[in-house]
């Protein structure tokens, strides 16, 4: 699937690598300029390696290849200063803000109880992966309500329409995802600006897009590298895990104009899971 992105400027959160990068790369193929951003270090309380400054330099080259214009900011998505000043760089480069990919997040600290989850481990999972998805929509909503058109896109999980257990901070944080897409949609919609989510399901770590969210679930429950591929298959339907790029073909499609008309809405890109 393509689409015409010629002449728009899109921002990627968490754009290092996994779906953002497969996102960025696809947008770029697409003719988007991209304004890419990550946190680029690690996190205290998140216990894997975040994407790093080299990854998300690397995510811009591999855009660069075809012949966008590519920024790339390190930015921490709980500081909304820090969000503002990449959509005022943006904005000031390209004049415009099309879209927004809320991808960045974090699946751990997980795998214990919801008793077990201390209150710091809680609002870190909440501030990360919700709030800083309202802070981006924040930063960038008032620029796309003024062109009166714009796509926000952001990236959920199956965990916003199931449960999970030992994954309680995720699942609400996703869940509240969910319905931040769904209000903000019937906010923007007299103004053109829409507003959609996407529920992603086991996405496969991909060695191209280093991403590692589908180890780092394993890990908290307490599966091998050796055989967690394995277990999370004989859950999908389809018999195959998700691939990145699954996902970045729905984002660019959400993207384009062709979904004019498409908003307020969930898209599962899941393989069947989210049907049982």
């Amino acid at each position: 699937m393509s689409a015409d992105l010629t002449g728009k400027t899109a921002i990627v959160t968490g754009a290092a690598r996994g779906i953002g990068r497969a996102c960025a790369v696809a947008f770029a193929a697409d003719g988007a300029d991209l304004m890419l951003v990550d946190i680029a270090r690690d996190l205290p309380g998140v216990p894997y390696p975040l994407g790093s400054r080299s990854q998300l330099d690397y995510t811009a080259e591999l855009c660069r290849e075809h012949g966008v214009s590519v920024l790339t900011e390190a930015v921490d998505v709980r500081d909304l200063t820090e969000i503002n000043a990449a959509v005022a760089a943006a904005h000031e480069r390209f004049g415009r803000i099309d879209v927004l990919v809320n991808n960045a997040g974090i699946v751990s600290p997980s795998g214990k109880l919801a008793h077990d989850i201390g209150e710091d481990e809680w609002r870190l999972m909440i501030d990360v992966d919700l709030t800083g998805a309202w802070r981006a929509i924040a930063a960038t909503g008032g620029i796309m309500v003024a062109q009166r058109s714009g796509s926000i896109i952001n990236v959920a999980s199956t965990a916003g329409l199931v449960g999970y257990p030992r994954f309680a901070g995720y699942v609400a944080a996703k869940h509240g995802l969910v319905g931040l897409t769904k209000a903000v949609a019937l906010d923007y919609a007299p103004t053109g600006v829409r507003v959609n989510a996407l529920c992603p399901g086991s996405v496969r770590d991909a060695p191209e897009y280093e991403g590692r969210m589908l180890s780092e679930i394993a890990r908290s429950l307490g599966i091998g590298d050796d055989e967690h591929e394995s277990i999370f298959l004989q859950s999908q339907p389809t018999n195959e895990l998700v691939e990145p790029e699954d996902v970045a073909a729905a984002a660019r499609w959400l993207a384009s104009d062709d979904a004019r008309q498409v908003t307020g809405t969930v898209i599962t890109v899941d393989g069947g899971f989210s049907a049982r």
